[in-house]
Order: structure tokens, then C-alpha cells, then sequence
């Protein structure tokens, strides 16, 4: 059974050379015996699959605040549909497919309540303290703040896998190790001097596979969560090249169909154009480049998973218009802030009283210097869910805003 693209899609072939070999992985912080059931990416995704952080994903904002309907993505499902995507990438690429699933899964461990509003709001209450930043939060996550194993504190996840969450979206540092977008978050810093995550290099074939998977998935199923919600149209969709090429090709092709069926038509055959371009555009980088070995994807000076140049183009035209028509519309922002205002209030109750914080956050901050109860208060607030903000607000003001 081949098609257009041979057998690329299917798990025929064996690991290519430049893939990420789990019997070479780079080990653990804390050493541990290795499992004779499971590789160790394998073991990773177990432990992010049963992690507290993980769960709590599941009522955690996407686009739309989780209460607002049952049907809205929330970072949960997004998260798996990041890893469904991630693995078809790494099959056909002939990467290991564990590595980037794990990668995709544990990508959003690190954001706030209310997704980038939150963020936002976190960041701006922690300026005097080096800010905030979901990734280097993700990370203090997975080596600190899960507290499950008797022997470490984390996760204590593969090398390969902390090198895949905090450089998906690719180096950190120039050769020098001065950051080179932004500094370099300090926890992000922190950690790679105790195990070199080399932030001045590329991210392995297989969470480059995860990087690009996000925004195949998030460029389709916000659309998606746009046409639900009403904020969004098929006709809309016409003007933008990308989904209004592939909407002409529905309706040409089911001219009676409903609109809902007709979204989920052009929802899967988006993916399924974007998945398959960039299988195309990396097969090609991969041809010129010739990696042979992991660590040759890690020094060679450039992202292999790609777009092409045209899908690049109306990838971006497409997120402009998400972000005019649908994360920067008018009932969005209006949400956004309020639930802005309901991080600062937070924050601020925490920071002045740790002890309205719970046992087990609390203890010794009324003593402590105020870097390290801010950090400790970003570690609670980041970690919350929707829900569990809004109720800590009722508990602690007369007047919560109403998000709906």
C-alpha cells in the first residue's frame, strides 16, 4: 500500500541515522536502572501521561475559558492533538516517535490559568524578579515542582526530552550564551548548569517535529473553536488562501452539505495539507543537509522541519487573521481582562499574606526574601486551573469576574 509519498506515512522503515537512538540517550540527572519493558522516551511519556501538571491541563484555557463550553479545546486535548500530529511527523521522518510525543505532551506544563492572559498578567507581577515565562516554567515543573518519587524531585525526565521542551522553537543562546531573542529565563539557565542542555544549538529531528505539529494544530483547531463560538464563519475563511482554497474544494465537491460537517471537512484536509508539506520540505533539507547523526541535526545551523516557502507564506497570512478576527476580537478581550484582573488580584494577596496560600505552599515564606516568595507564589499561581482560580478568588474577594 504506498501513495504520493511512498510508505513514509506508515512505520515501515527503520530509525534514519540522524534520528534520536534511545539506547544512546544522554541519561538522567539522578541515575536510575533503566526499565526492561520500555525504552527511556517511552518511560518519559508514562511519567508526563501520569504527572499531576498533566491532568491539570484538562480545565486550563486554549482560546476560549473551559467553562464556556464542553466542545472548546482546552491545553489537554490540545496537547494530545499536538502528539498525534508530532508522531505522524517522526514516522515519516523516521525519527523516534516516542521522544516526540513526549516532547508534544509536556510542551504547555508551564502556562497559567487563562492561557496567554495569564501569562501575560504573571509576567507583568514578577518583572522585579526576573518575569515569567511558561517554557522555563514547564521545566522548573518536570525537574522540581512534581513532588511523586521517593528519591528526586521532578520528573527526572531524559536529557533528550528537557533539551526538546526548552529548545522546540530552537537555540536560546548564540555561541557566546548571550540570549538571542530575549535573556535567557533564569530557571532555563539554572538547570543547564547542572546538566549542559547546549541552548546555542538546534533541538533534535524530533522536537522539531513537535514544534512545528503546535501550530499545524493550533492554525486548524482554532478555527475550529472560531466557527463554534460564532466569532468565526466559513465565509470568513474565503479571503484567507489556505483554508478558503480548500473550502472552494468542499463545496465544489459537496455543494448540500452542512456547515458544521463542512468545517470538519476543511479542518481535517488543512492538516492533512499542512502535515503533508512539511513532510515534502524537511525530506528535502534533509537531502541537502545529510545529517548523519543526531548531534549533525543539532549543529547544523538551521530548523530541518519546515514548511515550504508558499506554505510558510499562508501560514503566516492565516495566523494574522486568527489573531485580528479571533484572539484579538472584541468579546475575547474583553474576557482576557477580566481574567487578567483576576491573576493580578492573586498575586497580590498571595504576596502580601503567603499564609492564604495552602499548606505545603506556604510554610517559611513570611520569612523569606521577596525573590523567593514571588518565585514560590508564580510556582502556585502558574499551576492553577480555570476553575480552581476562579473559586480561589471567590474564597478571597466580594466580587469575582463573571467570564462567560
Amino acid at each position: 500500500m504506498t501513495n504520493e509519498l511512498g510508505d513514509i506515512g506508515f512505520g515501515y522503515r527503520p530509525r534514519a541515522a540522524y534520528a534520536t537512538d534511545p539506547a544512546r540517550s544522554r541519561g538522567r540527572l539522578f541515575d536510575e536502572l533503566e526499565s526492561p519493558t520500555r525504552t527511556p522516551f517511552q518511560r518519559d511519556r508514562d511519567r508526563i501521561i501520569h504527572s499531576t501538571a498533566f491532568r491539570r491541563l484538562k480545565h486550563k484555557t486554549q482560546v476560549f475559558i473551559a467553562h464556556e463550553g464542553d466542545h472548546y479545546r482546552t491545553r489537554l486535548t490540545h496537547s494530545i492533538e499536538v502528539a498525534q500530529i508530532a508522531r505522524a511527523l517522526a514516522r515519516a521522518l523516521r525519527g523516534d516517535e516516542d521522544l516526540a510525543e513526549a516532547v508534544a505532551l509536556v510542551h504547555d506544563f508551564g502556562h497559567t490559568p487563562f492561557g496567554h492572559t495569564g501569562e501575560d498578567a504573571l509576567n507583568e507581577k514578577m518583572a522585579a524578579w526576573g518575569g515569567f515565562d511558561h517554557n522555563a516554567q514547564s521545566l522548573r515543573i518536570v525537574t522540581r515542582l512534581e513532588a511523586r518519587y521517593a528519591e528526586f524531585d521532578g520528573l527526572n525526565l531524559s536529557w533528550e526530552t528537557l533539551e526538546g521542551l526548552v529548545k522546540h522553537n530552537g537555540p536560546l543562546t548564540d555561541s557566546s550564551g548571550q540570549g538571542l531573542k530575549r535573556p535567557v529565563p533564569q530557571a532555563i539557565r539554572d538547570y543547564s548548569q547542572l546538566q549542559d542542555l547546549e541552548l546555542d544549538r538546534f533541538a533534535g529531528i524530533e522536537a522539531q517535529c513537535a514544534a512545528i505539529a503546535d501550530d499545524i494544530a493550533y492554525n486548524t483547531h482554532d478555527i475550529d473553536d472560531g466557527l463554534r463560538s460564532g466569532l468565526l464563519t466559513l465565509d470568513m475563511l474565503k479571503a484567507v488562501s489556505l483554508p478558503g482554497t480548500i473550502l472552494k474544494s468542499v463545496r465544489e465537491r459537496y455543494p448540500r452539505l452542512d456547515d458544521a460537517r463542512t468545517g470538519h471537512e476543511l479542518m481535517r484536509r488543512q492538516i492533512t495539507a499542512m502535515v503533508e508539506d512539511v513532510i515534502k520540505s524537511t525530506t528535502a533539507n534533509l537531502e541537502r543537509i545529510r545529517p548523519l547523526s543526531a548531534d549533525a541535526v543539532r549543529a547544523a545551523g538551521e530548523t530541518m522541519v519546515t514548511f515550504s516557502i508558499e506554505m510558510a507564506e499562508a501560514e503566516k497570512e492565516l495566523k494574522a487573521f486568527l489573531y485580528k478576527h479571533l484572539y484579538r476580537h472584541e468579546e475575547v478581550m474583553r474576557v482576557r481582562a477580566d481574567a487578567e484582573q483576576i491573576v493580578r488580584d492573586l498575586f497580590d494577596v498571595y504576596f502580601a499574606d503567603p499564609r492564604a496560600m495552602p499548606d505545603g505552599w506556604r510554610e517559611g515564606l513570611d520569612r523569606a526574601e521577596d525573590r523567593i516568595k514571588a518565585r514560590s507564589v508564580a510556582d502556585f499561581l502558574a499551576g492553577m486551573t480555570d476553575t480552581y482560580a476562579l473559586k480561589e478568588h471567590r474564597r478571597l474577594f466580594d466580587r469575582t469576574p463573571d467570564l462567560s
